[in-house]
């Protein structure tokens, strides 16, 4: 019996790999111009630290995440989401707190939940967090730098939805209102709900089962009851966002299912997507800093799955990514032309220039038949007769023309040429 992936796995192999690399380097491209710098944190955290930054009474921390067990404490987890370890990471090692931090990250995140298109439970994300300002710019500049990655993607018509959730004052507040307006409904609830109506009222806001979205349509909504100051910042906001020419919907039902955002949220959709449309989500979070144990500090960011963004990117990403092929397949028939061969492919690499052979090949027939499906420029013959005359012949698959090289000058003639190659490519991509 073969074995086979882990359930809501994905090997992603070398045909694919171009997608995902156009996506990771135009991410560095596009960061690294706002001024965003990139972290790697470890795939695994102490458990408790997604429970104090996510929120106990969430479905990430209640069901969704891999805990390693150990002999002392809650154990490790896979990471579910980056934001927290990000966060961990700037206190763990203290830099200028008198900047902005602007941190990026790339990598794969864990969460057990059903497998479907779009949402495995090994997935990957791309995304931002900046820290050390309230300023309503900080989530503008982030909203804008998601703006940019997604038009390199050719993903300009996804669809911007915000909201505010204000402050932590403000949200007490609602959920007393929350409390207060679903207390006579409490048994339309769904078993989730219900147990979440004492420990963490606003994650009702958050179910996605009918009757509970149904009891929530009566109830006021959340940007109705915020405070004076959390209105005026999500003012400033929205007044940055029109300057900035970003299109976005204001979406006063829109909630993040972690506890730890505070006055601006946002999602991006895309319509390529059906139901499950989110491809992009963030928003601030200015006590979580704070409550990691490190000081009062306003903050912004988002994470992209990035399964997602290809999906919602299909067709479009194929056009802008650049294959590599090899550009000389070198054929030989009889061991002494095999072995001139070899050591001229280890010249040719040497100097950075794709080259192939196959070691087992039992005729030039087929050796073109494995150079065209490389889809090689040019093939490099070399058998008994090209020895004896110092001389090889070389074929550009392209145009079907052959060409005789002296043995001697092969290495310089096809440096010129693939030169002349690489620069007509970057004249037709300009």
């Amino acid at each position: 019996m073969n074995i086979q992936s882990v359930r809501g796995t994905n090997d992603i192999l070398p045909s694919e790999v171009e997608k995902w690399r156009f996506l990771e380097e135009n991410a560095r491209k596009i960061f690294s111009v706002f001024g965003f710098e990139e972290i790697r944190t470890p795939i695994f955290e102490h458990t408790e630290l997604f429970v104090r930054s996510v929120g106990e009474v969430t479905d990430i921390v209640e069901k969704q995440m891999y805990i390693i067990p150990e002999k002392e404490g809650m154990g490790l987890a896979l990471r579910p989401e980056a934001t927290a370890p990000v966060v961990r990471a700037f206190l763990e090692h203290p830099t200028d707190r008198d900047r902005l931090s602007k941190l990026f990250y790339i990598g794969p995140m864990f969460r057990h939940e059903r497998p479907q298109k779009g949402r495995l439970r090994q997935f990957h994300q791309v995304g931002v967090e900046a820290l050390g300002s309230y300023h309503p710019a900080l989530e503008v500049e982030v909203l804008d730098l998601l703006r940019n990655y997604l038009r390199v993607l050719g993903l300009e018509d996804a669809h911007f939805k915000i909201n505010s959730v204000g402050c932590r004052p403000c949200k007490t507040r609602y959920g007393e209102i929350l409390k207060e307006s679903l207390r006579g409904q409490f048994s339309s609830l769904c078993p989730d709900c219900q147990r979440r109506f004492e420990k963490n009222i606003l994650r009702v806001l958050d179910c996605k089962n009918p009757n509970c979205q149904g009891v929530l349509d009566r109830i006021p909504l959340l940007p109705e009851v915020i405070c004076q100051e959390c209105k005026n910042h999500f003012a400033q906001v929205t007044s940055l966002l029109k300057d900035t020419h970003l299109s976005f919907e204001l979406s006063p039902k829109l909630i993040r299912g972690l506890d730890y955002y505070t006055r601006t949220i946002f999602e991006v959709t895309h319509p390529h997507l059906g139901a499950q449309d989110a491809i992009a989500a963030g928003g601030r979070y200015d006590h979580l800093v704070e409550s990691m144990g490190g000081p009062a500090m306003g903050a912004a960011g988002f994470g992209m799955g990035m399964e997602r963004l290809l999906l919602a990117a299909s067709g479009l990403i194929d056009k802008k990514v650049v294959s590599h092929f090899p550009f000389l397949y070198l054929a030989s028939l009889g061991e002494e032309a095999f072995r001139a061969n070899f050591l001229l492919r280890q010249k040719l690499q040497a100097l950075e220039i794709p080259c192939e052979m196959d070691y087992d090949a039992k005729s030039f027939k087929s050796q073109f038949r494995r150079a065209n499906k490389l889809s090689t420029r040019y093939v490099l013959i070399c058998g008994e007769d090209e020895l004896k005359k110092g001389m090889v012949k070389l074929k550009d698959m392209d145009q079907g023309l052959e060409s005789e090289v002296n043995a001697n000058e092969i290495v310089q003639f096809i440096r010129l040429k693939y030169e002349k190659n690489k620069s007509q490519k970057l004249e037709v991509r300009g």
